[in-house]
C-alpha cells in the first residue's frame, strides 16, 4: 500500500512539475449547459453583448452550434420554447422579449405557419396536406409579421430577419414551394422596414441533399444544424461588427 501511495504521489508531482494535464475533446472546451443544451441560456456576461435567437424546431437545433461558433463574441439566447407559428409568436413576443437589453435579434417564423393539420391524422403534429386545415393563410401570415415586427423595433435591437428552410417532397403537411412565397411575404415587409435578412433558405438549399435527416422531414442532420449555424452567426457577426 504504501508503495502505491508513493507511486501515485510522483505521478501527480511530475504531472504539476510538467504542466500537463490529459486533454479533452473539442466538446469539452465549452463549460456550461448552455453548449450542449439549447434551452440552457448562459450567464449574462456584462462585456458581452446580448443576441437572441426566436424561431421553431430549425433555431432550436441550431441554438448550440451558434453560441459555440460566437462563444467570447456574444451571450446567445434563444426564447424558451417552440416558437410555432406567427399568431402564436404575437401572443408571447412581449414574455419572450422581457427586460434584457438587446442588441442583435433574429427571428424567424415560416413552417409552421405553412403546415396543414387535421386533428384526426395519426401522423406526427397531425400533420395532413390533404384533408387538413392550414394554419396560417398568406394574409394573416403577413398581418402578424407586420405586428411581431413593431414589437421588435421597440427593443433598439438591430433585427435579423431568417428566411425559412425549404420544404422537401413528400413531407406530409406541406406542400413545396409554399415556404417560398412566405418568404416572399416577408421580404416584401422586411423591405420596407429596412430589416437584414439571413438568407437560411438559400444556404441550406445548396446542400440540401446532404444535410436533411431523410426524404419528407423538415429537420436536419447534427452536420446540417452545425452548417446552418455556421451562416446564422456569420450574420450575427457582421451585424455585430456594424454596432461598434
Amino acid at each position: 500500500m504504501k508503495r502505491f501511495l508513493l507511486f501515485l504521489s510522483f505521478f501527480a508531482c511530475a504531472v504539476a512539475c510538467l504542466g500537463e494535464v490529459p486533454t479533452g475533446s473539442a466538446e469539452e472546451l465549452y463549460e456550461g449547459k448552455e453548449y450542449s443544451k439549447a434551452f440552457a441560456n448562459p450567464v449574462d456576461d456584462p462585456d458581452l453583448p446580448n443576441v437572441l435567437l426566436i424561431g421553431d424546431s430549425i433555431s432550436i437545433g441550431y441554438t448550440v452550434d451558434v453560441r459555440k461558433q460566437l462563444h467570447g463574441k456574444a451571450d446567445v439566447f434563444r426564447i424558451p420554447e417552440n416558437g410555432k407559428y406567427t399568431a402564436y409568436g404575437l401572443e408571447n413576443i412581449d414574455k419572450w422579449l422581457g427586460k434584457r437589453k438587446w442588441d442583435v435579434i433574429h427571428f424567424n417564423w415560416g413552417l409552421w405557419d405553412i403546415c396543414y393539420r387535421n386533428p384526426e391524422s395519426k401522423t406526427q403534429g397531425n400533420r395532413d396536406k390533404k384533408a387538413g386545415t392550414l394554419t396560417t393563410t398568406p394574409e394573416a401570415y403577413g398581418k402578424n409579421l407586420e405586428a411581431i415586427l413593431v414589437k421588435l423595433k421597440q427593443t433598439g435591437a438591430s433585427l435579423i430577419w431568417c428566411a425559412t428552410t425549404p420544404v422537401p417532397e413528400f413531407e406530409l403537411g406541406r406542400n413545396v414551394g409554399d415556404e417560398v412565397k412566405y418568404n416572399e411575404i416577408a421580404a416584401e415587409i422586411m423591405g420596407r422596414h429596412e430589416v437584414s435578412t439571413d438568407d437560411l433558405y438559400a444556404h441550406a438549399l445548396g446542400k440540401l441533399p446532404e444535410i436533411k435527416i431523410a426524404n419528407g422531414d423538415v429537420h436536419f442532420t447534427k452536420e446540417g444544424y452545425r452548417y446552418l449555424a455556421e451562416e446564422v452567426s456569420r450574420v450575427i457577426s457582421l451585424k455585430l461588427k456594424e454596432q461598434k
